[in-house]
């Protein structure tokens, strides 16, 4: 793992490995069991990552939910939830989005070389904005986390994230809920996208969890 922060990916996604359709709706894959599991590793994690196609589309809060949980945070001497990271490569973050006004979790923008100064300048103290190379480099991301005492992070999507994680061997665990229907969709997003993973990841990971969650089912791999 070498220094780096411990990288915990979660997703859900249907039998066919799609983690949305192709309607304005967002498609429900989870469960309230399930929420409330992802719910307890938020609370585990010091960060949480996903991309800003994911924030654009699903504008989500990344906090912890249960007040319980926040005050067990709290009692550590932790913040009431993680940090809360993104990478972009176009800039196009809305500082109204509910990423940056909702909690008081510190935000951090990785953002693309030729977009991180604008940025910087738009976003103003709603974030940290990090030149993260051009593309955004990976390493350099977890590297920089771990220089702000992250050591375990939840990657929550969408795509194009997971799948660069992936490829670049950059997972120690992975969480699959498997929500029991097919999508079907072509336009619709998968969980990863094409190849080209690593030669070694072809061989089965090590199944460390099966649980059924009232119709969805939890698939947890260990990777290294």
């Amino acid at each position: 793992m070498s220094g780096r922060p411990y990288v915990l990916l979660s997703c859900a996604m249907s039998v066919d490995g799609y983690i949305d359709d192709d309607t304005p709706e967002r498609l429900l894959l989870s469960n309230d069991e399930d929420f409330d599991r992802v719910d307890e590793v938020r609370a585990s994690c010091d960060a949480i990552l996903v991309g800003a196609g994911t924030i654009r589309r699903d504008d989500p809060r990344l906090l912890v939910r249960s007040p319980e949980r926040s005050r067990e945070r709290v009692a550590r001497g932790l913040p009431p939830s993680p940090a809360k990271a993104t990478l972009t490569a176009s800039g196009d973050l809305d500082p109204a989005a509910a990423f940056f006004a909702a909690g008081d979790a510190d935000r951090i923008v990785y953002a693309a070389s030729g977009v991180a100064a604008a940025l910087r300048a738009r976003l103003g103290r709603t974030a940290a904005v990090v030149d993260a190379g051009d593309p955004v480099d990976l390493g350099r991301v977890l590297d920089d986390l771990s220089g702000r005492g992250v050591r375990r992070l939840m990657v929550e999507g969408g795509t194009s994230v997971h799948t660069r994680f992936l490829r670049e061997d950059l997972v120690d665990e992975l969480h699959l809920v498997v929500a029991p229907f097919f999508v079907g969709d072509p336009a619709a997003p998968r969980f990863v996208a094409g190849g080209g993973f690593p030669r070694d990841r072809r061989r089965p990971m090590r199944l460390a969890e099966v649980r059924p969650m009232g119709g969805v089912v939890l698939l947890r791999y260990l990777l290294t």
